[in-house]
């Protein structure tokens, strides 16, 4: 319970930090709402095209506005000095992770309650599925986690803004290839049971990298 107490309060500070300044969620709504009118002008998505391509649009989306906040919350950290204060608290490392990745996965959500549905009505397709959200929570949960990893790398290096995406989206090819699959099949209207495979990939991915991120977060964030 003391190490829930201490994730919950990096959480609750992260949260209370952007409820302050709202310029990382901000951000990120604006880039991708953004995202989605070029898509839509430049692909003429409509009809049978939108099934098609919109499950990689989608993805494409949320993983370049996440890249945009990930970046943006470990800078913000550096800059105000916390992440030393952070480091000096009596925690273990894996608590200041976990208390990263939570407060990352919550701005991301909120970025995709906005998002997906504006995205199924300019689209016209069906995106508010049951199977469909479970596949964007899990997506989610891995892009979280090893971008909050990969983003406490990046933040101590000069060309922080662009060493990120560099490391973080080779990364993440596994994940967001089984996301882009398992959506496009459940909007074709397949069944959970059919793209379950896909589903198995994206759950092992998460656990890998929570479990590696647990393992080498005290390196990372010493270095």
């Amino acid at each position: 319970m003391g190490f829930l107490r201490k994730v919950w309060a990096i959480v609750v500070k992260d949260v209370a930090a952007e409820l302050h300044t709202r310029e990382m969620v901000s951000a990120m709504l604006v880039f991708s709402v953004l995202s989605l009118l070029i898509f839509s002008f430049a692909l003429d998505l409509r009809g049978a095209v939108a099934r098609a391509a919109g499950p990689g649009v989608l993805w494409a989306t949320v993983a370049f506005a996440s890249t945009l906040g990930l970046s943006r919350s470990l800078a913000r950290e550096q800059q105000s000095g916390c992440i030393d204060g952070l480091l000096l608290a009596p925690v273990d490392r894996s608590a200041i992770f976990f208390g990263k990745a939570l407060g990352n996965l919550i701005f991301m959500t909120v970025v995709e309650v906005v998002l997906l549905p504006l995205f199924s009505a300019l689209f016209d397709v069906p995106l508010l599925l049951p199977g469909v959200l479970l596949v964007v929570a899990l997506g989610t949960l891995g892009y979280a986690a090893v971008g909050t990893l990969l983003a406490s790398i990046a933040v101590n290096t000069r060309a922080r803004e662009v060493m990120l995406p560099v490391l973080l989206l080779p990364l993440a090819v596994p994940l967001l290839i089984a996301a882009v699959q398992a959506t496009g099949r459940l909007m074709e209207g397949a069944s959970l049971g059919e793209v379950g495979g896909w589903l198995q990939l994206l759950v092992i991915y998460d656990l890998l990298v929570v479990a590696v991120s647990m393992l080498t977060y005290n390196y990372v964030v010493e270095e």
